[in-house]
């Protein structure tokens, strides 16, 4: 009888620190917000709500899904439908947000945030509800919503900034992951010709540059903090070039939008050089930027590596 009872105090006192870990856990990784027990049962332990419960499975407002976790974009309404499963359901999710990976048993398809991780529900093909012929089955507690009005009201502020540094996989990926940062997209800037492609800006014919544009909430970071991270993942000094990656696409660039973020990169590289640094980056009005191709964006998360030409080194 005693050994039951002191097993029964070691599970209690073990199931308290695992639970009491997990929200340190929570908040050490800067997740959105504390999860509910009802919420961590499906986000960290991979349960599914009752059907026809959920707060949008016949929800049909314009706006945004995002992960209730960590805040993540993961769902556009335009890419919902009523399946009538019971859950919400998705033929689409926005490009490199939603991870996939096979059950165990090989039956079904878990779909995780690809930010944190967090559950979501299944993915199932090929059951023809919509063109796409997909249907993302996600449970709402994994969700929350931002209204299309309330994104366009938070996007007024926000502010920009725009790099080139060697190839853009590896400026996005570690930019993308900088705090404060909402996004980083992959593109090209710097060149004569309109709307180029990949095979056109490798040709060295069009004068563009592989940049990232990067989307930042001026509260939590600023543009300073930014581009000290450029400087500090790419190698600066390099001409047309980085690492094994030779072209003038691959060329170190700041591309200002304003007066201040000008003086800001000038006053940066020369930071750099009373340290001994040979600066070759060049700092440039910002002109019309191009959105690279979707196989460009968050490559590195798709492909599930990490960057090969760009590594992070203390500067300042």
């Amino acid at each position: 009888m005693k050994k039951l009872v002191y097993m029964l105090i070691f599970v209690s006192v073990t199931f308290v620190g695992c639970a009491q870990a997990q929200k340190e856990d929570n908040k050490s990784l800067g997740y959105l917000r504390e999860l509910t027990p009802t919420e961590e049962r499906v986000i960290v332990h991979k349960g599914t709500e009752m059907p026809f419960t959920g707060k949008y499975d016949k929800f049909y407002e314009e706006g945004t899904y995002i992960c209730k976790r960590c805040g993540a974009e993961l769902y556009k309404s335009d890419d919902k439908f009523n399946s009538g499963c019971g859950w919400p359901s998705f033929d689409d999710e926005i490009p490199g947000a939603v991870k996939r990976t096979p059950d165990p048993d090989g039956m079904r398809t878990e779909i995780t945030c690809a930010k944190c991780g967090a559950h979501l529900g299944h993915v199932f093909l090929g059951e023809g509800f919509t063109t796409k012929n997909t249907r993302h089955c996600v449970n709402s507690i994994s969700l929350d919503f931002i209204p299309a009005e309330t994104s366009k009201m938070e996007m007024a502020k926000t502010d920009t900034a725009i790099f080139a540094g060697g190839c853009f996989w590896g400026v996005e990926y570690y930019m993308e992951q900088a705090p404060g940062v909402i996004s980083a997209e992959s593109g090209y800037i710097g060149g004569s010709k309109k709307n180029p492609s990949y095979r056109q800006v490798s040709s060295h014919t069009t004068g563009h540059a592989e940049a990232v544009e990067i989307i930042f909430d001026p509260s939590k970071t600023d543009y300073e903090t930014l581009a000290k991270l450029f400087f500090e993942i790419h190698d600066p000094t390099q001409v047309n070039r980085q690492g094994p990656d030779i072209g003038d696409q691959y060329r170190s660039e700041v591309f200002y939008l304003n007066e201040n973020q000008k003086q800001i990169a000038e006053k940066l590289i020369a930071q750099l050089e009373m340290k001994g640094f040979k600066v070759a980056t060049k700092v440039t009005p910002a002109t019309k930027f191009y959105e690279a191709e979707d196989y460009h964006q968050d490559y590195y998360v798709h492909k599930g590596s990490t960057p090969y030409c760009h590594k992070y080194v203390k500067r300042f």
